[in-house]
């Protein structure tokens, strides 16, 4: 077994085995046999979906993305009659998600985090789970927390697993936090044939619950390990290896390694003082143009920021230099229509899925007003009019013919006759270019489903589902985002944290200003953690780059309205002046007032 942190990793790693699998078995009869490759979120389903009887659940079961477990927590919210503006749903959702990451207990978060705020966010967390339980639902942390939970109290289970997994391998172990630790133990603890790749100078999560601990001490939970230091690098020149190392060597807590490469030296490293962000983008935008000019790929191209703030500037830029860009984190999948559309698959193989009936019960419009909807979800319709229940049985009718397509035809057919039948395709039609560029993101899920065509009895549909829910923000590099517009050469702009297991040759990192990168948040004095963390975060943007990289910083920048003097981000000064090469903007005459 192989298992990595993104759909993409995984797909790759799949095909590479694939290939090696192939060239092995030359001349010998190929079985057709491979190992089950997945990501840590997928291999949680996996072992649910083999085990629903016992843990109580639906083999339906509903998987909420962030935004769906978002709403949900916005509804709880609502519900203990608590402001979501006052307590904002997506950081105690943070909150609940790096807690359960860690293995805590409602019970135990409560009596620890016993303060206004702990016992805001535990009232939610319990009201939350409660309404998921109803729902036959489970978020993110549940399909990992729930599947270590089977394997810690059933031996049964736990042996079963172990005996089918004898080899378990696990890339980017630097990234795992207790949870997934826990599963790696015990899903290897009786054959203890184990091997992990990771780069402790890589661990960039903690705030998602990634803990140093576990590849650091790797060699104690593992008394025969064998470390196998990889120093070697093939991505980059020479010159941007060495910058990298003399950042990352400031930090203690690692190992002691020195990247090198066979590679050329290159050219030095670029770096752009600007008067401010604007002029700090222009400076981005000439330079690729320039690069472009000596017949690079646009798509050769990233532009990284430490926040999502940054990229107004840039992409402003861009559209004023004419340079067709693409910005990371926009996913497919998040899309209004398509999580309509998905929510009409899962309400219908999960009626008890509250969340998706609410969202498709008025798309497209049928006439139920937010009182009818509200006796809807509580299930006492026993007193609506007659008009209104014949709305809602045939509303019913609609979901029990799409269950019934699931069951009996291919992915595509389904999304086809779902578009057609619920009346999604007649709305949308009669809408402008904005409605008929939604239904061609849906048309797109269609050619996408194509894909899970050759499984049948519903099985291409649910792998579909899941697939979607557990889409990360790399993975949207993978699908055609808009079929009529198709940028396929285009400049990729991206926060430093999304850039993670990518590689470009030409990468511009901007903002780099003490307070920005590295980060200060509301002024507050760092841990010497949070620094080594911002360190290790510079060091993966630098080692993005195959063979040439920008860094610039802004004298002034307008954060949240107000104008800011910045100093140069202490990373620049960790670089020796040798390997710098300072841009100058050509035509352009810079006064800064102090």
């Amino acid at each position: 077994m192989a298992v990595t942190f993104t759909n993409k990793a995984a797909k790759e790693m799949r095909e590479r085995i694939s290939a090696a699998i192939k060239e092995m078995s030359r001349g010998i009869l190929d079985t057709g046999e491979r190992p089950f490759v997945s990501t840590f979120h997928s291999l949680g389903v996996h072992i649910i979906k083999e085990n629903t009887r016992i843990l109580g659940l639906s083999r339906y079961f509903s998987i909420l993305d962030e935004q769906d477990s978002g709403a949900l927590i916005k509804e709880s919210l609502k519900e203990l009659d608590l402001d979501p503006k006052q307590y904002e749903p997506r950081k105690i959702r943070s909150i609940i998600s790096r807690e359960k990451g860690k293995f805590t207990r409602l019970e135990d978060y409560r009596e620890r985090e016993n303060h206004t705020l702990g016992r805001i966010v535990a009232q939610v967390w319990d009201l939350y789970e409660r309404k998921k339980t109803k729902e036959q639902a489970l978020d993110f942390d549940d399909l990992l927390l729930k599947s270590v939970k089977l394997l810690k109290e059933n031996e049964e289970i736990r042996r079963l697993y172990q005996e089918r997994w004898q080899y378990i391998h696990i890339d980017e172990y630097q990234d795992t936090n207790e949870v997934q630790y826990l599963m790696s133990r015990m899903l290897a603890e009786n054959n203890e044939n184990i091997c992990v790749v990771g780069d402790s100078d890589q661990l960039i999560y903690s705030w998602r619950g990634a803990n140093l601990k576990n590849i650091l001490s790797f060699d104690k939970d593992y008394p025969n390990t064998k470390v196998v230091i990889l120093e070697e690098n093939y991505r980059s020149v020479g010159n941007i290896l060495k910058a990298a190392n003399m950042v990352i060597k400031k930090n203690k807590y690692r190992p002691d390694k020195n990247l090198f490469t066979k590679n050329i030296e290159g050219e030095k490293i670029g770096f752009y003082e600007a008067l401010d962000e604007g002029d700090e983008a222009d400076f981005v935008a000439t330079k690729i143009l320039e690069i472009e000019e000596k017949s690079a790929m646009l798509s050769e191209i990233a532009v990284l920021y430490r926040a999502n703030f940054q990229s107004r500037a840039l992409e402003e830029a861009m559209l004023r230099y004419n340079i067709p860009y693409q910005v990371l984190g926009v996913k497919f999948f998040e899309r209004k229509e398509i999580k309509d559309t998905l929510a009409y698959l899962r309400a219908s193989l999960n009626p008890e899925s509250l969340s998706d009936i609410k969202r498709i019960l008025n798309f497209p419009t049928r006439g139920i007003g937010k009182a009818t909807l509200a006796k809807i979800l509580s299930k006492d319709t026993e007193n609506l009019p007659e008009k209104m229940k014949e709305k809602i049985k045939k509303f019913n009718a609609i979901l029990e013919e799409i269950k019934n397509k699931i069951m009996q035809e291919r992915a595509s057919a389904v999304i086809k006759f779902l578009v057609k039948h619920t009346g999604i395709e007649r709305e949308l039609l009669g809408g402008g270019e904005e409605e008929l560029e939604r239904l061609a993101n849906i048309q797109e899920l269609a050619t996408l489903a194509l894909k899970y065509d050759h499984l049948s009895n519903g099985a291409g549909i649910e792998r579909l589902l899941e697939d979607a829910a557990l889409a990360s923000d790399q993975d949207s590099l993978l699908i055609n985002q808009d079929n009529k517009k198709e940028i396929k050469d285009a400049v990729k702009l991206m926060t430093v944290h999304a850039s993670k297991g990518l590689e470009f040759k030409y990468v511009f990192i901007t903002g780099l200003e003490d307070g920005l990168f590295p980060t200060q948040r509301n002024g507050e004095i760092k841990t010497a953690e949070d620094a080594e963390e911002e360190r290790r975060l510079f060091y993966v943007a630098l080692t993005r780059a195959k063979e040439k990289l920008f860094l610039s910083f802004a004298n002034f920048r307008t954060i949240f309205g107000s104008r800011q003097i910045n100093t140069p981000s202490e990373f620049i000064g960790d670089i020796s002046p040798n390997l710098l090469e300072i841009e100058k903007e050509k035509n352009k005459i810079k006064t800064i007032y102090i």
